[in-house]
């Protein structure tokens, strides 16, 4: 579904230093459009000390540059942010009939391979940053986008943040982080979330902010939800907690 955005107006304010780059798949013949952002404290950043790194993925419809809010915590949180462009014009339409699980299976395989492409791609080029543990971090499609690579049982891959994706199953276990944040408009498909014994379990982190829509998880929402948002993502990175406070 894509995101009506046509009648917004938008003001983006990036804290840091933002490369907008692409890089040539060959196996694929993909040309893949990123930005890199840089942390705050970049200088702080060396081979012997490395920086963490987020890959940042887009919900379908929207512009992977259109999660600034995200991004400016991040990067204050230390992490340099890798925001991936996932969908070019030549890719087929999403699918919105049939089994979705099934027929938009083919987008979030091409989605996967193209994160795991990058992050073997930009670790001999980033050599201050450590990508052997992974931040995913997906809204809408872009989170099961990360939850599809989640599942494949990458080493790389330790911590998954999803905004209100609906379809793809979180992993199930105690070597990936998982904190899911929910609308309030759509449920997410059976199986996707894990139950509250799943989650003790496993350690996952699920909350639901009331009067939210999944639409509006990104720069085109409200400055309310934004903020809300980065808190949990603040709290949660910063100290493993599943809380606003």
């Amino acid at each position: 579904m894509n995101f009506l955005k046509g009648f917004l107006t938008i003001s983006v304010f990036w804290m840091g230093v933002v490369n907008a780059e692409q890089i040539l798949d060959k196996s694929r013949d993909r040309l893949i459009p990123f930005e890199v952002s840089y942390p705050l404290d970049k200088v702080s950043c060396t081979p012997e000390i490395k920086c963490p790194v987020a890959f940042l993925s887009a919900g379908y419809g929207v512009s992977h540059t259109k999660y600034s809010f995200l991004v400016n915590q991040l990067i204050k949180l230390g992490y340099m942010v890798v925001a991936i462009g996932h969908e070019l014009p030549s890719d087929p339409h999403i699918s919105v009939k049939g089994n979705l699980f099934e027929t938009r299976t083919e987008n979030w395989v091409r989605g996967a391979r193209t994160l795991d492409f990058l992050k073997n791609e930009l670790q001999t080029r980033y050599q201050e940053y450590e990508f052997e543990a992974l931040l995913l971090i997906g809204h809408s499609n872009g989170g099961d986008i990360s939850s599809w690579l989640g599942n494949e049982a990458k080493p790389y891959v330790k911590s998954i943040i999803t905004l209100d994706h609906r379809r793809v199953p979180l992993p199930r276990t105690k070597y990936i982080d998982v904190l899911s944040i929910r609308g309030s408009d759509f449920p997410a498909d059976t199986g996707v979330l894990p139950s509250q014994k799943e989650s003790i379990i496993f350690g996952s982190c699920i909350i639901k902010i009331p009067e939210s829509r999944h639409n509006d998880m990104s720069d085109y929402g409200p400055n309310w939800l934004k903020d809300r948002i980065a808190t949990l993502v603040k709290n949660y990175l910063s100290k493993r907690a599943c809380t606003e406070e």
